[in-house]
């Protein structure tokens, strides 16, 4: 076993890359680099060994009176992976690849950096403490279960909050137990989480009727006292347990006046009776605002006068025939609920170019993003981490011109309330190099070149002129974001952006400096995804992107990817918790296709419902939110005397 360790911690040294990254201490980036070593470097041998002397690396042994209930195991695919001991996911985040099962320790480092087609479990000593979704933490004292595809599906079916773990080293295998205590452990930490979130509210509302989630509470320790005297029938008892407490949880949180409460929103529907089917469940479920894709992997939903100019497709084939974006509106405003543009700003989806003449990166290739290592390819480079996926070139003038046409056509054709710019963005770099970095056009090589007598392609991570081409590349995508905001600003029109909340990571990885747009008052608000299941991961989030912005500028509102990775309704309700408590100005759920009737049912229950059995309506709804004449929301920091905007009722 011990040479086991030793040769993991020697491949991790081997094969662990320095990146190079710009310091995020300056709003202008000026030059100062920082290198990350790796963090295996500097852990001893004596740390290897008590790490994998721990209790998840023994075989799991019950203990008195406990009682298993079921046992699964599965192979391991890669433990701290890099890309040279992985190869087939070189390319992908977190070095996880396609069906793998992926295990996550310490001495890989913080956190997992996968992306957000998986499922991760949080182990703690032996136990399971959360369920997430993507770029997990790594605790300390424990590591990560990661899945994707096939994998994916055993964590989802095999593991929950309180299963034991055992992981072979040997055989590369790890086995779940579930079995008494996981039921308990799990009744136990949603009992004390129900607890605490009541605490917070009757501490911070005064008007809050805190009786009936109290009762469920009451419930759930009942069942869990029987479940500890009644070995034999702990599974039925712990349930029911598990059960009282969700519904503590799913009546804690009052409805709030004041803020958005939204959906993103790609539309399917053929016909007016479907549109207006979907608006009226998204307003059954007490969402307020509808986030609508209408520019779309290289197409628009609406007839676009703009796109026949340009020789490309006029229109979505499957809505031809009547105009939904017409429907959309005129629907949803009947129903007091708003609609924003959701555009996908240099995403140009991924069919392939070959067979589609008509597409926009078709009819103009040259516009097309590039790698390095395909500078003077004929064709563009797709983006194999995102959908295998095609980009426009930020720094071409044409590209730049192309979406600001759209922009203006669909904000001119259509009465819309706001507008939110997504992919605003270069393609992800997965691992920080020269031929995996994104950028490599023609336009842009010969501006950069005739700015500063240097081709990008002759420059190294290491050079001292990266930071420039760098600064080039934001550049480019900020020079966007101003166009479209003095657009907006002329039309009194509400602009918002979806950006990666870790400000390093969205500079280094997708040249995208939210904060810059955020200190120039580009935007009037940001929309940014949190790729977890975990509220704890969530609340850390963002935090990091509220001290990144100033919230006397620039509104914020919570991107939620519960119902897009299939978390718990709780999850849900526990990141809009945390988002309240960090008083961001409102929530976003990913997306509809995503929104099962068990996660509107919970919305409708307490958190986003103004229904009151109780009717004890604390405050009336401030005058200050989004309108339908495109008004912003007062960018003021809640005060105090804010407190009592909640409204709070419990189920009969």
């Amino acid at each position: 076993m011990k040479i086991k360790r030793l040769l993991i911690l020697l491949l991790t040294l081997i094969f662990t890359t320095n990146f190079v990254f710009a310091a995020d201490d300056s709003k202008e980036n000026t030059e100062q680099i920082v290198s990350l070593e790796p963090l295996s470097s500097s852990i001893s041998e004596s740390t290897m060994n008590n790490f994998y002397s721990s209790s998840v690396f023994k075989p799991y042994t019950l203990s008195t009176h406990e009682v298993q209930f079921s046992y699964t195991k599965n192979l391991i695919n890669a433990i701290d992976p890099t890309p040279s001991s992985n190869r087939t996911a070189s390319h992908l985040p977190g070095t996880r690849g396609t069906n793998q099962l992926v295990i996550y320790t310490p001495f890989y480092g913080t956190r997992t950096n996968t992306n957000e087609y998986g499922a991760e479990a949080i182990v703690v000593g032996n136990t399971v403490t959360e369920l997430s979704g993507a770029d997990s933490p790594i605790p300390a004292d424990g590591l990560v279960i990661s899945g994707h595809g096939r994998a994916k599906n055993w964590i989802n079916n095999n593991i929950k909050v309180g299963t034991k773990i055992y992981i072979d080293l040997d055989k590369k295998l790890v086995y779940t137990y579930t079995t008494s205590e996981s039921y308990i452990f799990e009744s136990q930490k949603k009992i004390t989480e129900a607890e605490q979130m009541i605490a917070y509210y009757r501490e911070n509302y005064t008007d809050y009727n805190w009786k009936v989630p109290t009762s469920y509470i009451d419930d759930a320790k009942n069942y869990l006292k029987k479940a500890r005297k009644n070995p034999e029938h702990v599974q039925k008892y712990s349930k029911l347990a598990i059960e009282a407490a969700n519904d503590a949880l799913k009546s804690v949180i009052p409805y709030k006046y004041g803020e958005l409460k939204g959906i993103w929103l790609r539309p399917t529907e053929k016909n007016p009776q479907d549109i207006v089917k979907t608006i009226q469940r998204v307003k059954n479920a007490g969402i307020d605002t509808i986030f609508l894709e209408t520019y779309f992997h290289g197409k628009t939903i609406y007839p676009s006068q703009v796109m026949k100019d340009y020789g490309a497709t006029e229109q979505y084939e499957h809505f031809k025939g009547f105009d939904p974006l017409a429907v959309w509106l005129k629907e949803a405003h009947k129903r007091d609920i708003k609609v924003h543009i959701w555009f996908e700003t240099f995403y140009a989806g991924n069919a392939n170019i070959n067979y589609t003449p008509h597409s926009i990166i078709a009819m103009h290739p040259e516009w097309g993003n590039r790698m390095r290592k395909d500078a003077d390819a004929l064709q563009p480079t797709r983006s194999q981490s995102e959908h295998n996926g095609y980009f426009l070139d930020p720094a071409n003038p044409l590209v730049q011109d192309f979406v600001m046409k759209l922009i203006k056509e669909v904000t001119t054709k259509y009465k819309v309330d706001g507008l939110n710019l997504d992919y605003i963005r270069y393609p992800q770099i997965v691992s920080v190099t020269e031929d995996t970095s994104w950028g490599y056009t023609e336009y842009a090589r010969r501006e950069f070149k005739a700015l500063y007598n240097v081709d990008p392609v002759d420059i190294r991570v290491s050079d001292p002129m990266w930071l420039t081409w760098s600064n080039y590349r934001r550049g480019k995508i900020t020079q966007m974001v101003k166009k479209v905001h003095d657009y907006c600003k002329q039309r009194n029109l509400y602009l918002t952006a979806v950006v990666f909340p870790n400000r390093l990571s969205a500079l280094n990885t997708k040249m995208q400096d939210w904060k810059t747009w955020s200190d120039n008052h580009y935007v009037n608000g940001l929309t940014p995804l949190f790729l977890t299941c975990d509220s704890k991961t969530a609340n850390s989030m963002m935090q990091d992107v509220l001290r990144a912005t100033s919230s006397a500028k620039t509104d914020i509102y919570a991107g939620l990817f519960v119902t897009f990775m299939g978390g718990a309704e709780e999850d849900l309700i526990r990141q809009i918790h945390e988002a309240r408590k960090l008083n961001t100005k409102g929530v976003i759920i990913f997306d509809y296709a995503h929104f099962a009737n068990k996660y509107a049912k919970t919305l409708a229950t307490s958190v986003f419902s103004t229904r009151s059995a109780a009717k004890t309506i604390v405050q009336q709804p401030p005058q200050n939110q989004l309108n339908n004449n495109n008004k912003t929301e007062t960018n003021a920091t809640p005060q105090k005397k804010k407190k009592k905007g909640f409204l709070w009722w419990g189920r009969k």
